[in-house]
């Protein structure tokens, strides 16, 4: 399928990519949002169209088990098939000067296996990672090319940070502040809809002034009814105007829920296609509120432990019953960040709002409660 819109969101980052490297962007959004999509068509479509020249190495980590260290470095590199070297500043020298293109993407740090072998056998692993990963950003931007570090799903990592890799993630993003604010050589984009991590790693990583965030949010009314129509043109089928207000009632902006309904068209009507979307998020909810009769859910703040109760969950979600958002202080913070880990709400903590994942999700709450 054809990439559609995001003018704004790709005009942002094209602008940021073609001034010097001074921030941390942390791209946020709903779940299945799109920001995963806009990354890769900015990477090998946008990229294309401009004389600089980018090195751009993405780094997804789903795609790894990250649950120690050497998880966590192994998701950084991939082995450079082509090449035996064993000296490191050797090897930083004739990959440079191999990258000729204007647009040059690998899934990885591009390094040796003897090279990597000796990065996981040293004590100071950590240290000598980072500054390989200086190095060989220092040797492409004196030569004219342009290193772009993008990490995917960041919250990915969560799980060993939070269980006493702390200060991983502090010299993690104080190297990637180095990169960028300090010596101007890298742009840094890390991604995820985990928005409470990523005010986590804000905080934890010491990124005051050091960070900025982009949106990337469901489609708007207007642009998703556009989206339907291009692709009804896509698939060849017909949608006539109470077709897609009725879709949009149902599923709102979301860009992969919109694609689902399209796609079951032609093989379902297309009411009964959005109610049984419905009824199984209304199912995934119920079993939600039911399973709290016999767990006692609770949410660490502050390294504090507390309890929530099931009635104040449902309080909670009876504020959306007619409303699509609500300002975070109607909310008790251990309530929102365990209906935000549930996946059940999403935070903007930009703007301080709080809204459930999807319209279906919303749909759900309001049937249901």
């Amino acid at each position: 399928m054809k990439f559609f819109n995001r003018e704004k969101e790709i005009n942002e980052i094209l602008r940021i990519l073609n001034r010097e490297p001074d921030d941390i962007y942390f791209i946020y959004g709903p779940l299945n949002s799109g920001k995963t999509t806009l990354i890769n068509h900015i990477i090998n479509n946008e990229l294309k169209k401009c004389s600089k020249k980018y090195a751009v190495f993405y780094v997804n980590f789903r795609e790894y088990d990250i649950s120690s260290m050497d998880n966590f470095v192994e998701a950084l590199f991939e082995i450079d098939e082509n090449s035996k070297e064993k000296k490191i500043k050797s090897y930083i020298e004739s990959f440079t000067t191999g990258v000729n293109d204007i647009i040059n993407l690998y899934y990885g740090i591009k390094v040796p296996e003897p090279i990597l072998d000796k990065l996981f056998g040293e004590k100071e692993r950590g240290r000598l990672v980072f500054k390989f990963i200086r190095d060989l950003f220092m040797s492409l931007h004196k030569k004219g090319i342009q290193p772009v570090f993008i990490l995917d799903e960041l919250q990915m990592i969560k799980d060993i940070v939070m269980n006493g890799g702390k200060p991983l993630l502090k010299s993690l993003f104080q190297f990637l502040v180095s990169l960028t604010k300090e010596r101007h050589i890298a742009h840094v984009f890390c991604l995820s809809s985990d928005s409470l991590f990523i005010e986590y790693v804000y905080n934890a990583g010491e990124l005051r002034d050091r960070a900025d965030y982009i949106l990337v949010d469901d489609f708007d009314k207007q642009t998703a009814l556009k989206f339907m129509d291009f692709l009804a043109v896509d698939n060849n089928i017909e949608l006539n105007n109470e077709d897609k207000e009725l879709i949009y009632s149902y599923v709102g902006g979301k860009p992969k829920l919109i694609v689902r309904v399209i796609n079951k068209l032609g093989i379902m009507d297309l009411k009964d296609v959005l109610e049984l979307m419905l009824k199984d998020d209304m199912q995934k909810l119920k079993y939600f509120l039911n399973d709290l009769d016999y767990i006692k859910p609770k949410v660490s703040i502050k390294d504090e432990l507390i309890e929530i109760k099931k009635e104040d969950i449902i309080e909670a979600l009876k504020l959306f019953k007619n409303t699509y958002e609500i300002s975070d202080d109607k909310i008790p913070e251990p309530v929102y960040i365990y209906l935000i880990k549930e996946n059940i709400l999403f935070l903007d903590p930009i703007r301080g709002i709080l809204k459930p994942q999807s319209y279906l999700v919303w749909n759900a709450i309001k049937r249901l409660l």
